[in-house]
């Protein structure tokens, strides 16, 4: 019987929001927008750069995926809405669903805000934001350097925004317009891959050496305060160490990656044998139940194990990427397959991604409350 315990605290939860409206940004992206009731908007207060789970039935199967929120943070004050974008991924099942089927007054299940891109702005302090972002790793950054720009009078941004052609950039109008509101504050270089621009140092993918080069020429790391990295595992990672080589700290560089191809093969899957005796077992605290999870393979992810009989488990894209699933760890030992989710300080306060994680120890316990 699980143990009753008090929660710790207010754990993300899924409501059921109304589709307001679909957008189309390109032929393969689209911008979704749910109305927040009033009595959800304390819920759904978001810090930019934050992302929402989406949870649907496809075709029979429980689906989740997390999006990022792609707005200022006054926008949902002034229309109670919120907003997020996705684009089209060959066989994702999530992303062709919301580019093709769903409609404004469709009801989907939207987890409340999580994610740890995040930079607090500072609106007494005069600091210049750079964003290195390519495809659809704009949608956390325009939230990030939109509030930036209005809630910090005296800030400067500049974005670097890396995408195939013209056709293909997502929020292409809405950045011209943010550029046209703030001429002097926002600067936008978009460097194409199969378009050439007139400046030829903006043509190619945004691989490590050309990040070099532009920023070489437009971007001595003295003269910036705070970067946001997001988009494709090797864009990021190159950008990452590009930086920390040119001296800038890591405190100062917020990464997202949304698509990780680091060339390892993933994880297989574990088909547990009921019938064999656990080799360990994980204690669980979840809203403030604690539940006992007897495991037959160290080799099953904690996340898989944990869902046979805590189905309420969070969880979303269970590759290590997203953090919905994080956990903290009170005892026992785990290993974890992948992190692309968590900060160095995060993992020093023990904080885990049970989608990755494996014991190594008979005996583990898991606080999702703490």
């Amino acid at each position: 019987m699980p143990l009753l315990t008090k929660p710790a605290r207010q754990r993300a939860s899924f409501h059921t929001l109304r589709v307001d409206d679909v957008e189309r940004l390109t032929d393969d992206a689209v911008a979704v927008r749910f109305e927040v009731p009033r009595e959800l908007s304390d819920d759904y207060t978001f810090e930019p750069g934050q992302h929402l789970t989406l949870r649907a039935t496809i075709a029979g199967e429980d689906v989740r995926q997390s999006y990022s929120i792609c707005q200022a943070r006054s926008e949902m004050e002034r229309s109670g809405t919120l907003r997020v974008a996705s684009a089209r991924v060959p066989d994702g099942r999530m992303s062709n669903w919301l580019n093709d089927i769903v409609q404004p007054g469709d009801a989907i299940d939207v987890l409340t805000p999580m994610g740890s891109f995040i930079c607090p702005t500072q609106p007494e302090v005069a600091r210049h934001h750079v964003a290195i972002a390519a495809g659809s790793g704009i949608t956390p950054v325009l939230s990030l350097l939109t509030t930036a720009l209005e809630e910090e009078p005296d800030s400067r941004v500049t974005l670097l925004f890396g995408n195939r052609r013209t056709s293909s950039i997502m929020f292409l109008e809405e950045l011209e317009d943010l550029k046209n509101a703030y001429p002097t504050r926002f600067q936008l270089v978009h460097v194409l891959s199969r378009e050439a621009p007139d400046v030829e140092l903006f043509h190619g993918r945004l691989d490590r050496d050309r990040l070099e080069a532009i920023v070489a020429a437009l971007l001595p790391v003295g003269t910036v305060d705070e970067w946001y990295l997001c988009g494709p595992f090797g864009m990021v990672t190159g950008a990452e160490e590009l930086l920390l080589e040119r001296g800038v700290a890591r405190s100062h560089v917020h990464h997202e990656i949304f698509h990780v191809d680091d060339g390892r093969a993933p994880t297989p899957r574990v088909e547990p044998d009921a019938s064999a005796p656990p080799v360990a077992v994980v204690t669980v605290t979840l809203d403030g139940r604690t539940t006992e999870v007897p495991m037959s393979s160290m080799e099953e992810s904690i996340l898989a194990a944990t869902l046979r009989t805590r189905p309420d488990a969070p969880y979303s894209c269970t590759g290590g990427v997203c953090g919905t699933c994080r956990a903290r760890l009170v005892a026992g030992e785990v290993r974890m397959d992948r992190n692309y989710a968590l900060e160095p300080e995060d993992v020093e306060a023990g904080i885990i991604l049970p989608c990755q994680a494996h014991p190594l120890t008979e005996t583990v316990r898991l606080d999702y409350d703490a």
